[in-house]
């Protein structure tokens, strides 16, 4: 029997692999792309793995390949980029899966974050604005500063404007007017505090918290990614009051089964939502859930594409993580655009505690252009330790010794 993946995250595809052989089935990639894999295939043991090279983006490919697969039992999406078209296709085979008209609610942003107004559990209310400068008195009048702008569908923290004056904001506007955008431009409020995500599992509407984790963001006007860390060490009632908060906001948008990665600014009156990813959490979030948790939690990924509730539901338990260590990771970046020709520091992460690791996410030879956003990352340093915290420290400890090395446009000259 098969399991399918129409894309994948980038990180977790072995883990993926094993979860779908505890099952008893056999996992197929479609893949557009199997550079995007090439660290984790790189590992893979020969024929681990069956991969259809096909355009993702073509739905009717996809449905051809989907359709001449052997006793294809279920559809695996776990990407925001195909999780509509994957939707779609899960109930076009008559495969267990999401609603499709709740997928795409969350895809946009705008529309989640005007149902949460509507239903009092945001404190923002979501503005559709044209990419252009005559927008600033629209914005100003029904949301005001600071303020956030963004695209409606967007990834990876592109097309994400912070705005905290008037300067800014008709900057962002000018700049956006020039850019594609995979939904639309809007405006909500800027909410101030940390940054986390709920790492949630849910089954038919019951939505369990997994654990928390740190979000480190760059400094405004960039909105990229720096580190996180896993578990964060709430205080129980704390952890009880994102758990609930957490399902209220899923129930409210639709999602009611499977992982979901819900990041959220935690002010001064409590969580406000950033964005609702109704997938297992990027990077290495998969992998800091599995160690954390000691277990294999893609096994739940494929127990939910099977149409069976997740095992990993009665396995959670509030607080800590038995067993497991906390880990932490660090997206490492150049500090300046160019052609990437390697990295320094490498063979000397195993002198640092911790255990660090080193997940490339580019390689030689490719071009390094959007330094604000997650597109910048060249690599990632995980590391280990008894608590997140101290798995920070050491992770950060071990990344400032990577340095990656470019060749930017003027050495050329």
């Amino acid at each position: 029997m098969t399991i399918a993946a129409l894309e994948a995250l980038t990180f977790g595809l072995g883990r993926l692999i094993e979860a779908a052989g505890n099952a008893g089935h056999r996992l197929c990639l479609l893949t557009g792309d199997r550079d995007v894999y090439r660290h984790e295939l790189a590992h893979l043991a020969p024929g681990a793995l069956d991969i259809i090279d096909i355009d993702t983006n073509d739905a009717g490919a996809c449905a051809a390949a989907l359709s001449a697969l052997p006793d294809l039992s279920g559809l695996i999406n776990s990407t925001d980029t195909w999780s509509v078209p994957g939707a779609d296709l899960a109930a076009k085979f008559g495969l267990p899966g999401p609603d499709p008209s709740a997928v795409r609610l969350l895809r946009d942003k705008s529309r989640v974050r005007a149902l949460l107004h509507e239903r009092g559990l945001s404190g923002s209310r979501a503005v559709a604005v044209p990419a252009r400068i005559s927008s600033a008195a629209d914005i100003l009048r029904e949301v005001g500063l600071p303020a956030i702008l963004k695209d409606s569908a967007g990834t990876s923290s592109r097309n994400v404007w912070p705005v905290r004056d008037e300067r800014q904001l008709h900057a962002a506007l000018a700049e956006a007017s020039q850019l594609p955008f995979n939904g639309q431009l809007f405006a909500e409020r800027f909410f101030s505090g940390p940054v986390y995500s709920a790492e949630t599992l849910g089954w038919e509407g019951e939505t369990k918290l997994l654990g928390v984790l740190s979000r480190q963001m760059s400094p405004e006007p960039s909105v990229r990614e720096e580190a996180a860390a896993f578990p964060v060490a709430f205080p129980l009632p704390e952890l009880g009051r994102i758990e609930d908060w957490a399902g209220r906001v899923l129930a409210a948008a639709g999602h009611d089964s499977g992982f979901a990665h819900v990041e959220f600014v935690l002010t001064a009156d409590g969580p406000e939502l950033v964005e609702i990813n109704r997938r297992i959490g990027g990077a290495l979030v998969g992998e800091a859930l599995c160690r954390a948790l000691d277990t294999n939690v893609y096994d739940a990924m494929v127990d939910t594409a099977l149409g069976r509730r997740p095992a990993l539901l009665d396995a959670v338990t509030p607080g800590p993580a038995p067993g497991g260590p906390a880990t932490a990771f660090v997206l490492v970046y150049p500090d300046r655009p160019g052609t990437l020709t390697g990295w320094t520091g490498l063979d000397g992460l195993s002198a640092f505690p911790g255990a660090p690791e080193w997940y490339p996410t580019a390689v030689p030879g490719r071009r390094v252009e959007h330094l604000s956003d997650q597109r910048g990352c060249t690599g990632i340093v995980l590391a280990e330790a008894e608590t997140a915290e101290l798995a920070l420290h050491r992770a950060l400890s071990a990344a400032g010794s990577i340095r990656p090395t470019v060749v930017g446009d003027d050495d050329r000259e």
